[in-house]
């Protein structure tokens, strides 16, 4: 039996009259994934307004078979089709076990072993969970924003996953790459 969990990275590029549209689709997608056999969570990273185009989907499933047949179902085959006149390209997605698309690089096409990407992880991990409170926590007390323990824990775990994913990882990958892939 499968243990390991899998991820799948969707980017959706879409056109800029469509972005309504876009956002009362993924009302319909997100509780069918959500219901999916061996679901563990989603993360939507919208575009920036005025400025980008790209939303990024998250998925974690419990296995990859368990995601695989999300992926090939006929629920979300018919809802891609859907949504296709949303697109500017087609639906684009990479399945990975774990977090591997984490240590994914343009030359690269195997995966670490698991206590180097364990090592990597934990040693990006681990100055951003220091520094994001240091720096947003201020900001949102300046904002007047009161203190509260979810809303500010679930924008530091935003930013410390959006940071890993988009900056961090695929920077800090290429610097480290002949030790990590040896």
């Amino acid at each position: 039996m499968e243990t390991q969990g899998a991820s799948v990275v969707i980017t959706h590029h879409v056109l800029d009259t469509k972005q309504e549209e876009y956002e009362k689709w993924l009302e319909q997608i997100v509780p069918l994934t959500k219901h999916s056999e061996g679901f563990i969570d989603l993360q939507i990273v919208r575009p920036i307004p005025n400025l980008t185009f790209i939303y990024t989907i998250i998925i974690r499933f419990d296995t990859i078979k368990n995601l695989k047949n999300w992926m090939e179902s006929n629920d979300r085959k018919r809802l891609i089709e859907k949504a296709n006149p949303y697109f500017r390209k087609n639906d684009n997605y990479k399945i990975k076990s774990g977090l591997d698309f984490l240590f994914e690089t343009e030359n690269e096409t195997k995966v670490p072993v698991r206590w180097k990407q364990f090592l990597v992880t934990w040693s990006a991990i681990y100055p951003l969970s220091l520094l994001i409170p240091l720096l947003i926590l201020p900001f949102l007390r300046v904002l007047k924003i009161p203190t509260n323990h979810y809303f500010d824990g679930l924008l530091i775990s935003c930013s410390v996953v959006f940071l890993m994913v988009y900056v961090i990882m695929p920077n800090y990958t290429k610097l480290i790459r002949k030790w990590l892939f040896k």
